[in-house]
């Protein structure tokens, strides 16, 4: 079973990964009639801008297969975003649950080959419920209210926040393109969001110049 973070380093996998909103741009226009604005390729781009900073320290060109691998994740993970946006009107939460158990059968007798101890079976469970169920169940939530482009950018946010809580926690300090890729990021996200929320509400009072009905 190819892993990504095992044939390349952490960074590569992870900012390759997060190349998922440019696929979601491209597919959501083509499969939901979702087209991204010029504002949602310059969030897209400061973005990834954003993630090279932030990883800067940690990138590394070798290593093409583990590369190649985190690139179709991205794929995979922007198709995810677009079929579960597809399901907008339907019930997303069976699909994940259903997607869910396939993937642990499949990875069921790659457990018996190193079974964890008590410690890794306790990791196993909050691990489950915590990063990946209750994530899950918001997800889906979100999906009904938000486009594809946004239920894709928005989490970019999440490997972001990974060294801050590590700070908050155990005080490793990141390096200050961390500091900086990261608060690209999130300044980024905070605004993209942002514009919508304020382009509605001028268009509510009228202070773009439009006539209100």
């Amino acid at each position: 079973m190819l892993q990504p973070n095992k044939l390349t380093t952490a960074a590569n996998a992870i900012l390759l990964q997060y190349t998922a909103p440019v696929y979601v741009a491209i597919f959501g226009a083509w499969l939901l009639k979702e087209k991204a604005k010029l504002y949602d390729w310059g969030a897209i781009i400061l973005t990834i801008g954003g993630m090279i900073l932030f990883f800067m320290d940690s990138l590394d060109t070798s290593g093409f297969m583990g590369n190649a691998c985190a690139l179709l994740s991205g794929v995979s993970f922007a198709l995810f975003a677009v079929f579960m946006r597809m399901q907008k009107d339907g019930s997303p939460l069976e699909t994940v649950l259903l997607g869910n158990l396939l993937t642990a059968l499949i990875g069921l007798p790659f457990l018996f080959g190193d079974l964890p101890d008590a410690k890794g079976w306790a990791g196993l469970v909050l691990l489950g419920v915590f990063q990946l169920g209750l994530p899950y169940i918001f997800y889906v939530k979100a999906v009904k209210h938000l486009t594809a482009l946004e239920i894709i950018l928005i989490p970019v946010i999440e490997p972001v926040l990974n060294p801050v809580l590590v700070f908050l926690t155990i005080g490793e300090v990141p390096g200050t393109m961390a500091f900086a890729g990261g608060a690209v990021v999130l300044a980024v996200i905070t605004a993209w969001c942002c514009i919508p929320v304020i382009r509605s509400r001028r268009m509510k009072s009228g202070t773009d110049g439009s006539m209100k009905p």
